[in-house]
């Protein structure tokens, strides 16, 4: 478009339309096509491809799930909230990796009994837990479950600490888990990634591997871009 039909369109005086034209120009957001003339610049694509893999977090993720899984021979998950539970939206496994933990998809658990809903109820404030531990009562599934609310704030300033989850038997006898969060362009918890594995088959070496992988997811997704 010319400088005379933008300004124009916006209502805007010529020299006002040309010096916000600069602007968008130095930000990549407009590109002169030539003296007079302009046109959408390529930031604009590059922030549409952000919302994009932000709407489409398990499209972006199950590659990186996979190849996970090729080195860890156990069930990756990939899990969001849903208010006070997670529900388990995308998964990795293969049948002929032998004894493993594979959790349906659209299954659902409570945050504090789970590794990646500990993930979301640590980036909450003390009242907000305190609301959760209220509205839910803390039921539990075996003897490791936290069932109050100082052992479930403790359980949380370590992972705030530590910057991951863990699941100790706390949702079912036998099985551990492994978690870590997926960012977005505004660096939002939107989901968590996790490990599930019989306790005897659990390694912590894993933890190095899956940051990695949920690192790789959060890029993807604009976390880390500069905006």
């Amino acid at each position: 478009m010319s400088l005379k039909d933008i300004s124009a369109a916006a209502g805007l005086h010529p020299s006002t339309a040309h010096r916000l034209l600069n602007d968008l120009v130095i930000g990549r957001y407009v590109d002169r096509d030539q003296p007079g003339t302009y046109r959408l610049g390529m930031r604009l694509l590059e922030l549409g491809n952000l919302v994009k893999g932000r709407l489409n977090v398990r499209d972006v993720a199950l590659g990186p799930m996979r190849a996970l899984h090729d080195v860890i021979k156990q069930p990756v998950n990939l899990s969001m909230r849903q208010d006070d539970e997670i529900i388990y939206i995308e998964r990795a496994y293969s049948e002929r990796s032998g004894m493993q933990v594979v959790r349906a998809i659209g299954g659902r658990a409570p945050l504090h009994l789970t590794s990646v809903g500990k993930l979301f109820l640590a980036h909450e404030d003390a009242q907000q837990v305190r609301n959760y531990a209220l509205r839910t009562g803390l039921p539990g599934n075996t003897a490791n479950s936290l069932r109050d609310l100082h052992a479930l704030e403790h359980a949380l300033a370590q992972v705030r600490q530590l910057g991951f989850a863990t699941d100790n038997e706390e949702l079912e006898l036998g099985v551990r888990c492994l978690a870590v969060g997926i960012y977005d362009d505004q660096a939002h918890l939107v989901a968590g990634l996790s490990i599930s594995a019989p306790s005897g088959h659990m390694n912590d070496r894993w933890l190095a591997d899956l940051r990695k992988i949920a690192q790789t997811i959060s890029h993807s997704l604009g976390h880390g871009h500069p905006v």
